[in-house]
């Protein structure tokens, strides 16, 4: 399946940021494609066996698509709170929460990670929209005592996910991420030898031990707890190494972002830039629940905010979708009733393997968003299911 392109209100035209593992990709023969805005492997031979890795046992991912700022000044806590959907201020040390980035009008501007850290707080978001967000979050420090860095070409980040996902942070990093609250994060030291010898006291030779200090942060897509690895830079092909032996080790692999949609599909797990943006408000795009605090108080674009969840409804939601035929939807497709009026259109969808599907995301009308409603594309019958 090609790599599905983000809305272009992202920067779906734009030209494909390099990978900083290009080289390792190129010597693995893996196929490239263009995701968020990112050149990142579509598969590495198989997109079949690295859905199963995500599943079965452990997959090795690619997350370098992200932009990495720093924010620090004594202000910074009030600041990101009043500009952010979810709540800041009561983060601790350690800890993550995800937001939106709304403008006046409610629309989604940006999806942020923010983290808390010691002395500063780190926000992440997407590399596709870098250069508007620092301008977007920078408008908005008039009066703050805040300072804004951007560390995108600093960072880097690898991840697992998979059952045996746990397994292996604990065996490389000794960290049980089953201590750790989603979103979590605790600096850490991997080591691993490798085959390059090095001198003994004794004579001889020994194996040399990698050591690569990252920061692991908690995530569990689907429910499994995994892990992101956000290191320096220059240690991102060590730790591709480090982290692939390991996976390899048991029984699994890198896995591209073929297999990574199909499987956040499965999951229900929308992605910015494909299943929502700036064309939709948080209540549209079914992140209500996820990705705002009702309780925190003012941030831009809550006047829209309670004014929807006061009325209790949306004209339209994001739904998951089940497809009838051989052929995957393109963006955009066109979803209609049987008395063929248009009642929304296809985001994003995939074919999985286990067991042997095609589904997908979508926008519909309020009247046509039960599970359980035919609707129609060209290839085929699209039928809505309930988001896991």
């Amino acid at each position: 399946m090609p790599a599905t392109k983000p809305d272009a209100t992202v920067g779906a035209d734009a030209k494909p940021i390099p990978s900083p593992l290009a080289g390792v990709y190129a010597s693995a023969g893996a196929r490239m494609g263009v995701w968020f805005g990112c050149a990142l492997p579509d598969n590495f031979g198989d997109p079949a066996a690295e859905y199963r890795f995500a599943n079965q046992t452990v997959a090795l991912e690619d997350k370098n698509y992200r932009t990495h700022l720093k924010f620090t000044g004594p202000d910074r806590v009030r600041y990101l709170n009043a500009i952010l959907t979810n709540d800041i201020k009561d983060l601790a040390a350690g800890q993550g929460t995800v937001s939106l980035l709304l403008n006046p009008q409610g629309h989604i501007l940006a999806e942020i990670e923010t983290y808390a850290l010691a002395d500063h707080h780190v926000g992440i978001s997407y590399a596709m929209i870098r250069e508007q967000l620092v301008q977007w979050i920078d408008k908005y420090i008039i009066m703050d005592d805040v300072t804004l860095a951007d560390e995108t070409d600093r960072w880097g980040t690898l991840a697992l996910e998979g059952p045996q996902a746990g397994a292996v942070v604990k065996e490389l990093a000794r960290v049980d991420l089953q201590q750790l609250k989603e979103l979590s994060s605790v600096d850490a030291r991997l080591l691993s030898d490798h085959a390059a010898a090095t001198a003994s006291p004794e004579g001889g030779s020994q194996p040399a031990v990698s050591q690569v200090p990252c920061r692991i942060v908690k995530r569990s897509p689907g429910g499994v707890a995994g892990a992101e690895f956000v290191v320096e830079r220059h240690h991102l092909q060590t730790l591709w190494r480090i982290l692939l032996e390991a996976t390899r080790s048991h029984g699994g692999g890198p896995a591209g972002y073929t297999a990574l949609s199909a499987q956040r599909l499965a999951q229900g797990v929308p992605w910015f830039g494909y299943d929502f943006g700036e064309k939709q408000i948080p209540h549209e795009a079914g992140l209500e629940n996820s990705h705002i605090s009702y309780t925190k108080g003012c941030y831009t674009g809550q006047e829209i905010v309670e004014r929807v969840r006061s009325r209790g409804h949306v004209n339209r939601r994001r739904v998951s979708l089940l497809f009838s035929g051989d052929d995957v939807p393109e963006p955009g497709i066109p979803l209609t009733a049987d008395d063929g009026k248009e009642v929304g259109s296809v985001t994003r969808a995939a074919r999985l393997w286990d067991p042997p599907r095609i589904i997908g995301m979508g926008y519909v009308r309020k009247d046509a968003e039960a599970p359980g409603t035919s609707l129609h594309w060209p290839g085929g019958t699209a039928t809505v299911i309930g988001l896991p």
